[in-house]
């Protein structure tokens, strides 16, 4: 039905977005979305209908590739399940309105709002001269965790993405988690936040996708090859995030989402 190169595609993203997951603890939606939106472009489908299908399909493909990931980081770290699931929860809310409002807004407007708040994130990293974990500016608390949740779910749903760009700011700035930490924690948040945004994008999609083989905006055929392939790849990723010294995680962090931010910008062709 499509082309060799859509499928070779397919199998690229999972490769590189599973190890990044691993690795950073983002759940590789950063990667997923823009790369899946550049392919279904490619292949000649919509720029709107690619956009919802990159986002639904994103979070999908996040669920077992963060698990993956998870379960990789809970096997040296003994302190993120509980705050991780805690978060995740009240995540899984903040995912599935995010995913609703994004059903209605035009493609360009999510690129845009992508980019920018990928580029906040990205510049915060690079310069960060962070040298010890720093000391909590706020309890870990159910008020945190719940406002922390919800939006960082919202975002989530809005943009087909775990959160964990966001959530690893808000951890490590705000509450006191060091970075390593931050990554196990967050790839058990995304894992659970994931499935309130695909929820979403199954429902608002139904009946109205065109897309061949989909649930909703979730493209089977997309969650198939890159799943396959990003949900051993979190495992890889997540054993080398143990070996290599935190500034050094926090630069690949920074510079990888700074690519992404100015691609989605259109500052990069």
């Amino acid at each position: 039905m499509f082309a060799i190169e859509f499928y070779l595609g397919l199998i690229l993203i999972g490769i590189v977005a599973g190890f990044a997951s691993g690795l950073l603890g983002v759940g590789g939606g950063f990667l997923i979305v823009p790369f899946q939106y550049f392919l279904l472009k490619y292949i000649g489908v919509a720029p709107d209908l690619a956009m919802l299908i990159s986002l639904g399909t994103s979070l999908a493909i996040i669920i077992p590739t963060a698990s993956s990931g998870a379960y990789k980081h809970s096997q040296k770290l003994d302190n993120i399940i509980g705050p991780g699931i805690k978060l995740g929860v009240f995540g899984i809310v903040g995912s599935f309105i995010g995913g609703f409002v994004a059903s209605v807004l035009p493609s360009r407007t999510l690129e845009i709002i992508f980019g920018l708040l990928l580029l906040f994130i990205a510049i915060r990293n690079i310069l960060s001269r962070e040298k010890k974990e720093k000391e909590a500016r706020f309890d870990f608390n159910l008020i945190t965790i719940m406002l922390t949740g919800i939006f960082v779910g919202f975002f989530s749903g809005l943009l087909g993405i775990g959160g964990g760009i966001f959530l690893i700011v808000i951890l490590t700035m705000l509450l006191g988690f060091s970075m390593i930490r931050a990554i196990g924690t967050s790839s058990v948040f995304i894992s659970l936040t994931a499935i309130g945004g695909t929820l979403s994008y199954i429902i608002s999609g139904w009946g109205v996708n065109s897309f061949p083989y989909s649930l909703g905006y979730v493209s089977i055929i997309n969650f198939l090859f890159i799943a396959c392939f990003s949900v051993p790849l979190a495992q890889v990723g997540a054993k080398y995030a143990h070996k290599l010294p935190e500034k050094r995680l926090k630069q690949v962090f920074g510079f990888v989402v700074l690519y992404i931010a100015l691609k989605m910008l259109g500052v990069l062709p």
